[in-house]
C-alpha cells in the first residue's frame, strides 16, 4: 500500500486550486464574511480593518455598509496593484464587490434581527475570520489591512493575523466616538479573537493550495 505523498514531494501543478475551486472558494469566503458582519451591524459593534471602518461610517451617517465598504477599500487598490500584482487585485476587487452584494443580501433576508451583544460580535467575528481564511487561500482579501497583512508576512514572516491585530485596535479605539464604551470593550475582545483565528491558521508554508 503506497503511502501519501509528502508535503515536500508535491509539484506546484499538485496542489494548485483549479479556476472552479477559485471561483466557490471566494464565493464562499465572502458570503462568510459578510454573514459574520451582519451580526456585527446587528448589535451596533465595530471590528478592525477597513471593514470595521466601514461599519463604524455606517453608524454615523445614512449611507448603506456596502457602498462605504467599496469605498474605503479603494485607495488601497494602489497599494495592491504595486506590490501584489495585478492577478491579486482583481481577485479582491472581485471579493470585496461579493462582500458588498452578500451584505446587502444579508439585510434583505434578515432585516433587523435581536441578538445578545455578545453573541453577536463574537460570533461575527468567528465567521469574519473563517471566511477571511478561505479568501486567502485562493489569492484574495478583502482589500485594506488584509493586503498589509500579507504583504508583511511574506516580505517579512511576520504572521498576517498578528499584523491585523495590531492596525485593527486604532480602528476600535476610533469607535469611542460614535459607539457606547462598553461595545467598544466587547468589539476588542471580538477583534482579538479574529485575529487570533488568522494567526493559528495562516501560517507561511503551512498550507500548500494556492
Amino acid at each position: 500500500m503506497s503511502s501519501a505523498p509528502r508535503q515536500s514531494d508535491l509539484k506546484p501543478e499538485d496542489v494548485r486550486h483549479s479556476l472552479l475551486e477559485d471561483a466557490l472558494g471566494l464565493l464562499t469566503g465572502t458570503f462568510v464574511v459578510s454573514l459574520g458582519l451582519y451580526l456585527l451591524q446587528s448589535v451596533q459593534a465595530v471590528t478592525g480593518g477597513t471593514a470595521g471602518l466601514a461599519l463604524l461610517i455606517s453608524y454615523a451617517v445614512d449611507v448603506p455598509f456596502g457602498w462605504l465598504f467599496a469605498l474605503v477599500n479603494a485607495p488601497f487598490f494602489l497599494l495592491a496593484i504595486w506590490k501584489k500584482g495585478w492577478d491579486f487585485t482583481l481577485r479582491t476587487g472581485l471579493s470585496i464587490a461579493l462582500v458588498s452584494s452578500f451584505s446587502a443580501l444579508q439585510s434583505a433576508m434578515f432585516g433587523v434581527v435581536d441578538v445578545p451583544t455578545l453573541y453577536g460580535v463574537l460570533g461575527g467575528n468567528v465567521l469574519a475570520g473563517v471566511g477571511l481564511l478561505i479568501v486567502f487561500r485562493h489569492r484574495s482579501s478583502i482589500g485594506g489591512f488584509n493586503i498589509v497583512a500579507l504583504l508583511a508576512q511574506e516580505r517579512l514572516g511576520w504572521r498576517a493575523g498578528y499584523v491585523q491585530m495590531a492596525l485593527d485596535t486604532a480602528v476600535v479605539l476610533l469607535a469611542l466616538i460614535v459607539v457606547e464604551p462598553f461595545v467598544v470593550l466587547v468589539s476588542a475582545v471580538g477583534a482579538a479573537l479574529l485575529n487570533l483565528v488568522l494567526a493559528l491558521n495562516h501560517r507561511p508554508g503551512r498550507y500548500m493550495g494556492y
